[in-house]
This record gives structure tokens, C-alpha cells and sequence, in this order.
């Protein structure tokens, strides 16, 4: 048995997402998953568009996922990755205290932060020029303005702005470090020069020197450090298992559905909706339809995000008190198109199409379609529609993939697949590995040991063998469908629009 081996083959890939934290144990020799574990965490919710979590939550969870994990294959680990959930702010002191809640990804609490940002910058195309993306709500730049006006003596005492996954790596090894990935997605990242950007961070505080509390831009094959003893006995790890740099969670993502090299393209349908596609060069929406974001890899990962994916579709079920199986059958029952009714189900505002004061919305609705099969569809139609939106716009700048590669939380649904390929109108094929973003980091850590001992293989090389998609899912297309949807899709542009007008004034 594998368990019984004394040979040192395990990589570990740790995914600290919004919902919870997943630890995956890969054995790279046998090509086989070891062991997983998991633990959900809370959500702070403000009326004011706030999405928070404390930092402590995190460690405890990853603690206790360690606690899960047979010993025997923990002590045959030699290198760990972290994927972390991406934009949110954590605001460490020079002896390391956490010093303020984390604001997250889908917090939309610091618009007027946003455009004061982006009015010092000269406007929201200035900031494009200057980073490649504009300042969006979610995005971290803004949260560190809004700790300033504030929680000024939380700002003051700041040593160090760490996202999510640099945090992990902190407690790990007690070191600070990051990668373009994650980092291209502050908002004060320049993508195309892959530095942190000097006009946007004085845009944030003219009278500090941001760029001293940010951390160094590490290649992405490269160690953080070793795993340090104090964390090392709390997950029962040996001190000698190297950490690599690790990046976003979308970048692991891309990463474990072999999303490396150009024509790849990958859509999760987690608790927000995201679709990206690998490039050699840097990708730039001239509009900012889509994010311009570094890969974790060394080249560019154009992206574009729904923040209502599987978070909508969940609060959708359980308003209707719908069980899972419910969920399924239904969706299959409705016809395609819902019967006219048509969602937009920004519940937590949108950011594509970007619509941060949206709210959930319903039209068409009649006697004779108010059901909730054609709720439930209309609402999963509508997360396609967001990713479709994205897709477009990166089609427009090049993209050429015909095929994706589907992974999350929505991909255990055939019907939502099969509405994925119809309105996206591309082969879809499931990921191999359902925790997509904790193998990808699992695939980064053996990168990362492979180079620290001398070997000096590309990524694609690296998880090649790794990825192989046999006897998985192809879906197709069809053709009805898809020109059905096509006018579907026209239908819920000119309803954000409308919607648009009315939530900016």
C-alpha cells in the first residue's frame, strides 16, 4: 500500500477559499491523491456591501484539516503550495498581529474609495495605462484607502500588506513574499512591467511609502522558505518541506486544469463564476471588460469574474427550500430560455458586467412561468450569461479555444454544464481533479521542489502527465440551443444596461 512507504513523494496543495479551506495530499510517483479534508468557514455580512472574515478563522481550519490527514502520509511531504482566494486585505504589524478584520473579494463597501483612487489617477483609463486594470470594488487597493479614513490606528501601525495566500505563508514560514499572479489582482500592480506600481500606491497615500510594506515579487517556481518549526509540529509536518510561492486561487486553478500554454481556456463555477485562458503576452481589455491578471506561471491569465455563481444558485435553493436532488431535477425540467424569465442575480452587485450596486433582479415573469424550475434556470442561465459577457470580450482581443476545461462546485451538475457549452458555445470537458485550485497548488509545490533540486522542466512538462482527462465528460454544443441563447444573451445585455442607469443614479 502506498500508505506504507517510507519514500518522501507527497506534495501538498492547500486552497484557502471564501466557503472553506481544502488540503489535498498527492503522492506524484503513484500519481494518485492521498487523502483530502476540509473545513467550511463563516461569512460577516454588512448592509453596506461589507463580505468579511477574520484571519484566525483560517488558521484554525487549516489547522484542523491537518488534524484530519493520516500521519504517515503528512511525514512523506516535501512541498506545500497555498492557493488563496484572491484581492482580499490583510493588514499585518511588525509583530505580526493581524490588525483588522479581512476585507474579501466580494466586498463592495469601498466604491467611494474606488473612484477617489481612480480621480487622483486622472480617471478610470489612466488607471488602465498605468496597470493594465482599472480600480475596481473588490480589488485590494481600495481596502487599504478605506482602513486609512477608517481605522487610522490600525493603518498607522501597518508593516505589511499580505493577500490571503501570503498570509498562509507567513504563519508557514514567518517570512513574507508573493508572486505576479496574486498580485496582479491589488490593483496596484503594473501587469505589464510586473511590479508593483509607484503612481497608483501615492494615489492611495501620497504622504507614505506603501511600496515598504508590500511584499517581494518571487518567481513562480520559487520557495518561500521551509515550513518553520512551530507550524510544523502543529500539522504534523516535518521542518524540512519546502513552501513554494503559491499565487491566487484562480492562477492555482489554471494551473491544475492545465491551463499553461496558449488555446487552453478554464471556466469554475465556484461561489463566484470565473473563465480565463492562458496567454504569452499581456492581455489588456481597453474598457476593462475583462481583468488583465499575470499567471502564476510566468505568462498572463486574461479573466473575467462573476461574483453570483454558486453563491446565487445556493441562496436561490435554499429561499425555495429545495433540496440538492431538487435542484438538479428541476433545472433539467425547465426549458432552455426558462420560458421567458429572465435573471439578473447580482445579489452581491456584479462585476461582470460590472454593476456593483446591482441587486438580484427578476423579469418576465407571468402566471404561467413563475415556478421555481424556471427560477432555478433562469438564474444558472444567468451565471453563463455573465461568463459569456467575459468570453466575448476576449475574443474580441484574440482568444481562439473552442474547448474548456470545467471545474467547482457547479460542474457536479450535468444540466449546468450542458447549459455552460450551449450558451458559451464550446466543447466542455470536466476537470480530472474536483478541487481544481488545491491540485494546481499541490502541481506548483512539485514545480518548486523539482527546481530546488535541479531540475529545471517547464510547468507544462511538470503536470503533463498529471492531467490526463480519460473517460471524462465531452459536451457539446447544440445548435438550437445555442442560437436560442444567443438571443437570450442580447436580451439580458440590453436588461443591464437598462439596470445599469438605474442603480447609478
Amino acid at each position: 500500500m502506498l500508505g506504507e512507504s517510507n519514500d518522501r513523494s507527497v506534495v501538498i496543495g492547500v486552497d484557502l477559499g471564501t466557503q472553506s479551506v481544502k488540503v489535498v495530499l498527492y503522492d506524484f510517483k503513484a500519481k494518485a491523491e492521498l487523502a483530502h479534508s476540509r473545513r467550511n468557514f463563516d461569512l460577516i455580512i454588512g448592509d453596506d456591501g461589507a463580505r468579511e472574515q477574520q484571519a484566525s478563522w483560517w488558521l484554525e481550519g487549516l489547522i484542523a484539516c491537518f488534524a484530519d490527514l493520516p500521519k504517515e502520509y503528512k511525514r512523506r511531504a516535501v512541498a506545500i503550495a497555498v492557493s488563496g482566494q484572491q484581492h482580499g486585505f490583510v493588514p499585518l504589524s511588525a509583530d505580526g498581529r493581524v490588525l483588522s478584520s479581512v476585507k474579501l473579494w466580494n466586498d463592495t463597501s469601498t466604491l467611494a474609495e474606488c473612484d477617489e483612487i481612480e480621480a487622483k489617477l486622472g480617471g478610470r483609463d489612466a488607471a488602465i495605462v498605468l496597470a493594465g486594470n482599472p480600480i475596481l470594488p473588490g480589488y485590494t487597493a481600495s481596502k487599504v484607502l478605506w482602513l486609512k479614513k477608517n481605522k487610522p490606528e490600525a493603518y498607522d501601525a501597518m508593516r505589511h500588506i499580505l493577500l490571503p495566500h501570503d498570509f498562509i505563508n507567513f504563519y508557514l514560514t514567518g517570512k513574507v513574499g508573493t508572486e505576479a499572479g496574486d498580485a496582479s489582482g491589488t490593483g496596484f500592480f503594473d501587469v505589464r512591467r510586473r511590479q508593483w506600481s509607484t503612481e497608483i500606491l501615492s494615489a492611495i497615500d501620497c504622504e507614505r511609502d506603501l511600496s515598504k510594506s508590500l511584499p517581494q515579487i518571487l518567481s513562480p517556481y520559487q520557495s518561500i522558505g521551509h515550513v518553520a518549526p512551530l507550524a510544523a509540529g502543529k500539522l504534523g509536518l516535518q521542518p524540512d518541506v519546502l513552501v513554494a510561492v503559491g499565487g491566487g486561487d484562480n492562477m492555482m486553478a489554471a494551473i491544475g486544469t492545465g491551463a499553461v500554454a496558449p488555446g487552453a481556456l478554464t471556466v469554475s463555477l465556484g461561489t463566484s463564476g470565473t473563465i480565463f485562458a492562458y496567454s504569452d503576452q499581456p492581455a489588456i481589455s481597453e474598457n476593462g471588460d475583462f481583468a488583465a491578471f499575470c499567471s502564476s506561471t510566468g505568462g498572463y491569465l486574461p479573466l473575467a469574474c462573476s461574483l453570483n455563481c454558486t453563491s446565487a444558485t445556493e441562496l436561490m435553493r435554499s429561499t425555495l427550500g429545495l433540496k440538492m436532488d431538487d435542484f438538479e431535477s428541476l433545472l433539467r425540467s425547465a426549458e432552455a430560455g426558462s420560458a421567458g424569465v429572465m435573471a439578473l442575480p447580482f445579489f452581491s452587485g456584479e462585476r461582470t458586467p460590472e454593476c456593483p450596486r446591482g441587486s438580484g433582479s427578476f423579469f418576465g415573469l407571468n402566471p404561467l412561468n413563475t415556478n421555481p424550475a424556471n427560477l432555478i434556470r433562469s438564474v444558472v442561465e444567468a451565471t453563463a450569461y455573465s461568463l459569456r459577457y467575459g468570453l466575448d470580450s476576449m475574443r474580441s482581443s484574440g482568444l481562439t479555444a473552442r474547448i474548456a476545461t470545467v471545474t467547482g462546485g457547479g460542474a457536479h451538475s450535468p444540466s449546468w454544464l450542458q447549459i455552460i457549452a450551449d450558451v458559451l458555445n464550446v466543447e466542455v470537458k470536466l476537470a480530472k481533479h474536483d478541487e481544481a485550485a488545491a491540485f494546481g497548488a499541490a502541481m506548483q509545490a512539485l514545480w518548486c521542489y523539482q527546481h530546488a533540486h535541479g531540475s529545471a522542466s517547464s510547468l507544462a512538462d511538470t503536470i503533463g502527465s498529471h492531467l490526463e482527462f480519460g473517460g471524462q465528460v465531452l459536451l457539446r454544443p447544440n445548435e438550437e440551443r445555442a442560437s436560442l441563447y444567443t438571443e437570450a444573451f442580447r436580451r439580458y445585455q440590453d436588461l443591464v444596461i437598462m439596470m445599469q442607469a438605474r442603480w447609478t443614479n
